[in-house]
């Protein structure tokens, strides 16, 4: 509908401090090469250099050290990697220039993102506040033997800290500007047989968009909760089981799309100026909830237990069951008309199990097992508007939008007699997977190891879909949104089934223990679509079946890894080839339709370096290159011809220090960094007017460490100099001729004090 409106909620509270480039060890301070960090990228405990794949990793120590708690913040130091902040509804997320962010039930998802090894990839499910994390994992390429088939172009693997023997605990509280509020922390307790964990993180902050339209809240703001219990038993060395259940909560103001032709009474349309953004009169009745913005819930429950059941020989099994319910209503016109009001309400189930078979010895390493995941979900939308609006609005052009919105900001057609109508369509999706999987590693010298794997996949993918369209009152049209048809009260449904193999190739070659290289080809695949509406006919409405072909792709990559004295990094370069390269486009209707744009390529160079001189001093710097885009053949259609990836930079690196002083007593500890991404797209077809320049921001976190590092007081400041700069544009407004634009933060600051027990 909005494509990656909403995306993993605004953290001010993160203090947007650097990122080492390619991770850091599990202590803060400790002066071991960063790629000693141990990781399960592979399903198996191993060091990340060891890894032949393109991963990332950093600890939660380090996350809390840096002041990071929002992926968002993660994103802008890892090369390859980016993530759209505007709400917590639809988590735009973007590796390597490919970006996953559908609402639609009926389309898969384009990456992975694993919680405690279960796939919640679902776009309106699956954000979730990072707090109290052991570990966050981010790994590029197709990984579908590992994750599963949505890991198309990589994966993001979030894992909670679990609990552990003794007693420990930690509370942060923090306050900034826009009347931020943070609190957060967790309580630990337990023996070697049986512990439990306790953590939250509640954040709350005024928009940082000035809304001129009375009963309505300042846009771009913040208020959410996070809360996870965690209970671990191990009643013997061989067996492990960990039960987790989350919540997350928001109750955000609304985002702001912000118009650019249509003014406000204090100014023209300006995405960083004031906005009157009203929503409808009838938003309660038609809309589903009084005021703009965000009520979502998610609860969400983890059961793994791992089993050591004979030499050499391990059984991990996974269970996950997540729940979604998520309602946002905006004002996607961007201007005090009665216009275009929609809401998006957004609910799903997900079930996941999975079995896993690892055996290990000296010159063989390999997993086999099965995995079964479920999703019943749907994307219902209903619109609002004022007929007199909307006519005026819809038929003016750039010569006479006062037609719509006068000069003075006030809406002519708004002075007379209302004439109210809403309509709404519904997609649903139904969809189930069952797979089976085996990968395995032979390491004929100490030197080489080989690796390969597969995973057989069979899928079932039902839709449905209905829409209430009345007639207009004003022009006797059987709709008021040209193209939108009304279902006649039937719910139209479809099914199909689809089977595919996703292999896996992997050489890895150490050339000392602490450098390596590495080769990979995998292939990866996006579902097909089942994608299902409503025509008219002179016999009634009836489905419309417009399926789109799976999306495939080959990675092709190549890498080093290590450390020479005092410097470590790696350094990668990779090619991509998709068919049926699925591209979601907004109709004039405003409903959101896949299409298939042929075929496209992807080629980029990563970089990451970090050095540690002293105990003290870290430096570090990244770079990203991608060359990616839809192909410029002639059977490709012309619209889509030779585009760039949306949301993709040409060019992404991050760079900056991180000091930890002994100040004798006391650790000063500081983390100043510089972000630039260069010129990107936000739509296909590219439009340089639906885009953002180059941008260079500046983030700091600085503070002390005190009572053998048990208390702490920090200062932080995000976007230090304030520059303005463009989150996302286009959206459902570019459909009606009037894109919107939504401003991302400005400089957000503020101070946190913190104390562990």
């Amino acid at each position: 509908m909005r494509r990656s409106h909403i995306a993993l909620a605004l953290s001010i509270l993160s203090a947007s401090t650097a990122m080492p480039v390619v991770a850091q060890t599990a202590e803060v301070g400790d002066q071991a090469f960063e790629g000693e960090i141990i990781v399960t990228a592979q399903k198996r405990e191993e060091r990340l250099i060891d890894v032949p794949v393109t991963l990332s990793a950093v600890s939660g120590a380090r996350l809390q050290e840096l002041g990071v708690s929002d992926l968002d913040e993660l994103a802008n130091y890892i090369p390859g990697l980016n993530i759209q902040e505007q709400s917590a509804n639809n988590p735009g997320v973007v590796i390597r220039g490919i970006t996953s962010d559908s609402g639609s039930a009926q389309q898969a998802a384009r990456f992975t993102l694993y919680y405690n090894g279960v796939d919640i990839s679902r776009s309106r499910g699956s954000y979730q506040d990072i707090y109290d994390i052991e570990r966050i994992e981010v790994i590029k390429g197709p990984q579908a033997t590992l994750f599963g088939t949505a890991s198309a172009v990589g994966a993001i693997s979030i894992i909670s800290a679990r609990p552990e023997p003794g007693f420990s605990g930690a509370l942060t509280g923090g306050i900034g500007n826009f009347d931020h509020r943070q609190l957060g922390g967790f309580v630990n307790v337990g023996s070697d047989t049986v512990a439990a964990r306790v953590a939250f993180a509640f954040k709350k902050r005024d928009g940082y968009v000035n809304n001129l339209a009375p009963n309505q809240d300042d846009l771009n703001g913040q208020n959410q909760l996070g809360a996870r219990g965690s209970l671990r038993f191990t009643p013997n060395d061989a067996v492990t089981a960990d039960l987790i259940l989350t919540y997350d909560r928001q109750r955000n103001p609304g985002t702001a799309f912000v118009s650019r032709a249509l003014p406000t009474a204090s100014s023209p349309g300006d995405p960083f100026g004031d906005v009157f953004l009203g929503g409808s009169p009838r938003s309660l009745q038609d809309l589903y909830q009084e005021k703009l913005g965000l009520t979502r819930d998610v609860y969400d429950a983890n059961f793994i237990v791992n089993y050591d059941f004979a030499d050499n020989w391990a059984l991990t099994m996974v269970n996950g069951y997540r729940k979604f319910d998520s309602l946002e209503v905006f004002d996607a016109d961007g201007s005090a008309a009665w216009y275009l009001e929609f809401t998006e309400l957004a609910k799903g189930d997900q079930f996941n199990h999975e079995t896993r078979f690892a055996y290990t010895d000296d010159k063989f390493r390999g997993s086999f097992g099965f995995n079964f995941f479920h999703e019943d979900s749907i994307q219902n939308v209903p619109f609002s508007a004022n007929e007199r609006v909307f006519l005026a609005c819809a038929t003016s052009t750039a010569a006479t939008r006062a037609q719509c919105v006068a000069p003075n900001g006030t809406v002519p057609a708004q002075a007379l007699t209302p004439v109210p109508y809403t309509s709404v369509f519904e997609n649903q999706g139904r969809n189930d997977s069952y797979s089976m999987f085996a990968d395995g590693t032979w390491i004929p010298t100490p030197s080489l190891e080989l690796t390969a794997g597969a995973r057989v996949l069979i899928e079932k993918r039902r839709s449905g879909f209905f829409a209430r369209v009345p007639r207009s009152a004003l022009t006797g049209g059987a709709s008021l949104i040209p193209g939108q048809v009304d279902t006649a009260g039937k719910t139209f449904r479809t099914e199909d089934s689809f089977q595919a193999v996703l292999p896996r190739f992997n050489l890895l070659y150490r050339f000392s223990n602490n450098f390596n290289g590495y080769a990979t080809v995998s292939k990866g695949r996006r579902s097909a679509t089942v994608q299902l509406g409503a025509q008219a006919t002179s016999a009634g409405p009836v489905a419309n079946f417009t399926p789109v072909l799976a999306e495939n792709i080959w990675n092709y990559e190549v890498g080093l890894k290590g450390a020479l004295g005092i410097f470590s990094g790696s350094i990668g370069a990779y090619y991509l080839t998709y068919d049926n390269f699925q591209v979601s486009v907004i109709l004039p209707n405003g409903t959101t339709q896949t299409q298939s744009a042929g075929t496209a390529t992807n080629k980029g160079v990563e970089a990451e370096l970090t050095m540690k001189p002293t105990n003290w001093l870290s430096v570090f710097g990244n770079i990203g290159y991608i060359d990616g885009g839809i192909d410029d053949k002639p059977s490709i259609a012309a619209n889509f011809r030779g585009a760039k990836f949306r949301l993709q930079p040409e060019v992404q690196a991050s760079g900056g220090f991180t000091i930890n002083a002994d100040l004798g007593g006391a650790t000063f500890f500081a983390t100043p960094s510089v972000t630039y991404r260069s010129k990107m797209f936000f739509e296909i077809p590219n439009n340089p007017l639906i885009a953002q320049e180059g941008v260079t921001l500046v983030n700091v976190n600085a503070g002390l460490r005190f009572g053998g590092d048990r208390f702490e007081i920090s200062a932080f400041a995000r976007n230090l100099l304030d520059e303005d700069y463009l989150l996302d544009a286009g959206n459902t407004g570019g459909a009606f001729g009037i894109p919107t634009f939504i401003p991302a933060e400005p400089r957000l600051y503020g101070v946190k004090v913190g104390m562990k027990f």
